[in-house]
């Protein structure tokens, strides 16, 4: 560990104060310091669907790249941090190629995408709303949206339902 504090820039977990991702990272950026704060896009359901909120992928973290042997001190002091992630009094790295997993799951809109990918044909079932429980056939995502079009098939019934993807789930 001492190799890797001697060695200059690297990647370390910051723990923030709760809910305060947002006020480290712009503080830390202040000091001239590449953050990474990754953050989900989640749907709050309601009776009728639901709206979508942005919410960190990982609640009191975020990923700050410096070097530990001159700026740890100003990192740790920096408002809205409440501590470098350590082991003993020595800040963990971390390998890039994690923070490049991360940064690879990143969509179009700058969120982390999350679940499975649907293929036409999946069986899924609806898990929140009006329709709840109902089961229905994967058939495409609708671009530039979170929707997805599903066939339900109830009681000699069939209809094609625009929902949002994180409202159904894949049956195995």
């Amino acid at each position: 560990m001492t190799a890797a504090l001697d060695n200059g820039v690297e990647w370390y977990a910051i723990r923030t104060k709760p809910k305060e991702e947002e006020r480290a990272d712009i503080n830390l950026r202040t000091w001239q310091v590449q953050t990474f704060a990754p953050k989900l896009r989640e749907l709050c359901p309601s009776g009728y669907g639901g709206r979508y909120v942005s919410k960190p992928l990982f609640s009191s973290y975020i990923f700050a790249r410096f070097n530990a042997r001159k700026q740890l001190h100003n990192i740790k002091y920096t408002r809205g941090v409440q501590n470098v992630v350590s082991f003993g009094d020595r800040p963990i790295p971390i390998d890039d190629n994690v923070i490049d997993l991360i940064k690879d799951r990143i969509d179009k809109d700058g969120f982390i995408r999350l679940g499975e990918e649907l293929h036409y044909g999946d069986k899924v079932t609806i898990k929140f709303g009006p329709l709840k429980n109902l089961v229905g056939i994967f058939q495409k995502r609708i671009k530039e949206t979170e929707r997805v079009k599903i066939l339900l098939d109830a009681v000699s019934y069939q209809s094609h339902v625009l929902i949002d993807r994180e409202m159904i789930a894949r049956m195995n």
